[in-house]
């Protein structure tokens, strides 16, 4: 009775041990991997002036087109300064850009950003006037103004200078409202796309099939046929709306591929093994060779009334240093046994990144090896 307690205990214990070293399945939705293809965002940029700043914006002298603009803005509101030399130090010019978001309808606000293009040294307290901000197609798409946030601050006197984060960008929280919506064709298109982040054949074969699952089990249709290993195509049933339609698609769930790849930084020493990395039987050893090499010059000092002269004698001291290099034989079956194999060796990330190329080079690295 005691000897069966004691392999049930072994089993459990053994049964948990496995499933934490078994590879944890993730499924993710469709919505989180793949786009509908011609709903994204529009890029939108303009020209304008902040003006309200205390003695920080741009110098006329350095910036002319900062006095243009001004003398423009001013001429519209019936102010004439053509003939006048302007002094001013509170106005700066600036690039304003913005996303307009899919289906962002008239009269909904969007968050903007603002950054200086002359010498101006910080846009704290600035106040961005009314700036048209205009699509590729040349076409005005929303209006900016409001204050700015700004985040860093630059403070400096006669011998000292205090900056933290940039004084010369800006955000305004809903600073533009919309006044031209994006003409789309989205509610009366039959064959829509979904669009992979990550391309991959195998990723697109199964969201087609999961689509294919869910369709013919309530529209008793095949809607879902991969056209590439980017594209899915989608035919959207009769009398269901879009919205609808691609509301049921992307809520389905399943576990997409990835090609095997690693990628090493060696600058900051940052390592990323993919799930489906494998490696080879291979011998891996890894030591390190010092060299220090020291100079201590002594002065040689003559005997009085010798007739000689002092000089330097060089005196070199070489030490040569080698670290033992511990042979371990890693068979990476999956990425878990690669793990604890170089984990064994206990090199540093920097001993990692070279030994991982260099069973790269020797063939036994079954991935994609990027370097950045």
């Amino acid at each position: 009775m005691a000897l069966t307690s004691r392999l049930i205990a072994f089993a459990c214990a053994l049964t948990m041990a496995l499933s934490c070293v078994a590879p944890a399945q993730a499924s993710v939705r469709i919505k989180d991997i793949a786009g509908l293809q011609g709903v994204r965002d529009n890029q939108l940029v303009g020209y304008g002036l902040v003006i309200g700043l205390q003695g920080t914006g741009d110098s006329i002298r350095n910036s002319p087109f900062t006095g243009q603009a001004l003398q423009s803005m001013l001429d519209r509101l019936g102010v004439n300064v053509r003939n006048q030399a302007l002094r001013t130090r509170n106005v700066a010019a600036v690039i304003v850009t913005a996303d307009l978001p899919p289906f962002a309808g008239r009269g909904s606000r969007i968050d903007v950003s603002v950054a200086s293009m002359g010498d101006a040294t910080s846009l704290l307290g600035g106040t961005l006037v009314v700036t048209s901000l205009l699509a590729a197609d040349g076409q005005t798409y929303a209006l900016a103004q409001g204050r700015l946030n700004v985040s860093g601050f630059s403070v400096q006197g006669e011998a000292e200078r205090v900056t933290q984060g940039v004084a010369t960008a800006a955000r305004i929280p809903g600073g533009a409202m919309v006044e031209r919506q994006v003409a789309d064709q989205l509610a009366t298109l039959h064959v829509l796309s979904l669009e992979l982040r990550n391309p991959d054949f195998v990723t697109a074969e199964r969201v087609a099939s999961a689509i294919n699952v869910y369709s013919r089990e309530n529209y008793k249709a095949t809607v879902a046929f991969a056209l590439d290993h980017r594209t899915i195509s989608l035919t959207r049933p009769v009398n269901m709306s879009t919205a609808r339609f691609i509301a049921d698609i992307e809520r389905l769930t399943l576990e997409p591929d990835s090609p095997a790849r690693v990628v090493v930084d060696e600058r900051t020493g940052t390592v990323v093994i993919g799930r489906d990395v494998k490696i080879s039987t291979v011998a891996v050893t890894h030591g390190n060779l010092t060299v220090r090499v020291t100079e201590t010059p002594q002065v040689s000092q003559p005997e009085p009334l010798s007739g000689g002269q002092t000089v330097v004698v060089p005196r070199t001291a070489i030490e040569a240093q080698q670290g033992n290099g511990r042979l371990a034989i890693i068979n990476g079956a999956n990425l878990h046994t690669l793990v604890r194999g170089l984990n064994q060796i206990g090199l540093k990330p920097a001993g990692i990144i070279a030994i991982l190329q260099a069973i790269k080079t020797a063939g036994a690295l079954q991935a994609d090896l990027v370097v950045q």
